[in-house]
């Protein structure tokens, strides 16, 4: 079990043992924070999904209403004129079957890929390296398309990928601690959003199940999953 410091405890302490409304959770975050960096905020949604099964994965990307407040490193797998306006676009490192083998060799110094279609069937090698990572390009997130420029000035301005892991739990981010709790809280409700957006034909029950918001150090603080329900309805 990991063992936590003098701050986290104490900032742990503060947490009451109940539900928060979203906006109340996100201040409260905000304030215990105490790292010497501004920290991550960070929600993970406990779906009623079973991702065991392809029919109740979950998947997908949503562009946040404030960013991310950081910079993304993104590499995009294409040749010719789509390569070149990948580059335009502000792409960090841009390349075809030389770019395939790099990554292959072990190189993973970036956030997100992007692929043009015509290069899926070399990209297709790296999905055991990539694919437990969440790197993997997907059409279903907006990563595999001709319209490069797009999808890399979109996860520029602060466009998130989600999917199910695990026992059904979706992770991702929605700022930074830095952020107004207004901010924090449209970029939260634009991914409750997409979530419900997502929700599978064959998911039964409850959907959202549960919800804990919490910062890169700082302890979990569960937000009411009514709000969730109620978004959804």
């Amino acid at each position: 079990m990991r063992k936590h410091g003098k701050r986290y405890r104490a900032a742990a302490k503060q947490v009451e043992d109940r539900s928060y409304e979203p906006a109340e959770a996100l201040a409260l975050i905000k304030r215990l924070a105490q790292a010497k960096f501004d920290e991550t905020v960070e929600i993970a949604f406990r779906l009623g999904v079973d991702p065991r099964h392809t029919d109740e994965m979950v998947r997908g990307a949503v562009a946040l209403p404030h960013g991310l407040g950081k910079a993304v490193r993104i590499i995009v797998f294409a040749r010719g004129d789509r390569a070149r306006e990948a580059e335009q676009a502000g792409a960090d490192v841009v390349g075809g079957e030389e770019l395939v083998q790099k990554v292959q060799a072990g190189w993973l110094d970036f956030d997100v890929a992007v692929a043009t279609p015509d290069l899926m069937g070399s990209v297709g090698r790296l999905g055991r390296l990539l694919g437990p990572r969440g790197l993997m390009p997907n059409p279903k997130s907006g990563t595999v398309t001709f319209d490069v420029a797009a999808a890399v000035a979109e996860i520029k301005a602060g466009k998130v990928e989600y999917r199910t892991e695990r026992a059904g739990v979706v992770h991702a981010p929605i700022g930074r601690v830095s952020f107004e709790v207004q901010a924090l809280a449209e970029n939260f409700e634009a991914l409750l959003e997409a979530l419900h957006r997502s929700k599978p034909a064959a998911a039964k029950g409850t959907y959202v199940r549960s919800i804990i918001a919490s910062s890169t150090m700082g302890p979990g603080v569960r937000i009411n999953p009514a709000i969730a329900v109620a978004a959804g309805a």
